[in-house]
């Protein structure tokens, strides 16, 4: 990915954003060429070992077939983008000289791949990831019966379910942060647009190019 150093982010926002948005597309290369599967990833960040993300894939998913343990795989993660006007700086109203471009922030992890077939360790990702997006659903649309646990299916529904998917893991090798935020333009430019893409309907990539 081309980085410019003055849109390059650090690991920890890196992190941040693969945990607010975790649908990443694992993109990797196989006999008949390139393939791309959106899934969702629970980021691990363990003191005495490298990161790593953990997910799961469907058995019937031809991607099982493609793929072996120690293959390289790329995951990227994508958070709020849009379009920017040269109209949004008022240097372009003074020069005239402003063109175009998008803002966005991407995440690129690179790691190598292991499957994982055997049910207790499908089971406890399984388990990790819904812990995760159950409390977030709770704490936007709470639900009278709180949140939804995998003890809550019936344990013969919950192991024909299981049966149906294999468990990833990557071990991240090398990570790249790209916020690409008008880092590069002048401080009144910068809050100038900032103001007016929220406006146009992306308050989020608005707040981040304030740096809020």
């Amino acid at each position: 990915m081309y980085l410019p150093a003055h849109f390059a982010a650090s690991t920890a926002d890196a992190y941040d954003l693969i945990r607010q948005h975790p649908l990443g597309a694992l993109v990797h290369q196989h006999a008949g060429g390139l393939d791309a599967n959106h899934l969702p990833w629970e980021l691990e960040t363990p003191e005495a070992a490298p990161a790593r993300l953990i997910g799961h894939v469907a058995r019937a998913n031809p991607l099982l077939e493609q793929l072996h343990d120690g293959v390289d795989v790329l995951v990227i993660f994508q958070a709020e983008q849009a379009y920017i006007s040269p109209n949004w700086y008022p240097s372009k109203h003074a020069t005239h000289q402003q063109v175009p471009t998008w803002n966005y922030r991407v995440v690129h992890v690179h790691g190598r791949l292991q499957l994982h077939d055997d049910r207790k360790w499908v089971l406890g990702a399984v388990g990790k990831l819904t812990r995760t997006h159950e409390a977030r659903t709770q704490g936007v649309v709470p639900h009278a019966a709180g949140a939804w646990k995998i003890k809550d299916a019936p344990p013969d529904y919950l192991e024909r379910q299981l049966a149906h998917i294999v468990g990833i893991e990557i071990a991240i090798t090398c990570l790249q942060a790209k916020f690409k935020l008008s880092q590069n333009r002048s401080a009144e430019d910068r809050h100038a647009a900032a103001t007016s893409v929220a406006a146009a309907g992306h308050p989020a990539l608005g707040a981040a190019m304030q740096g809020d």
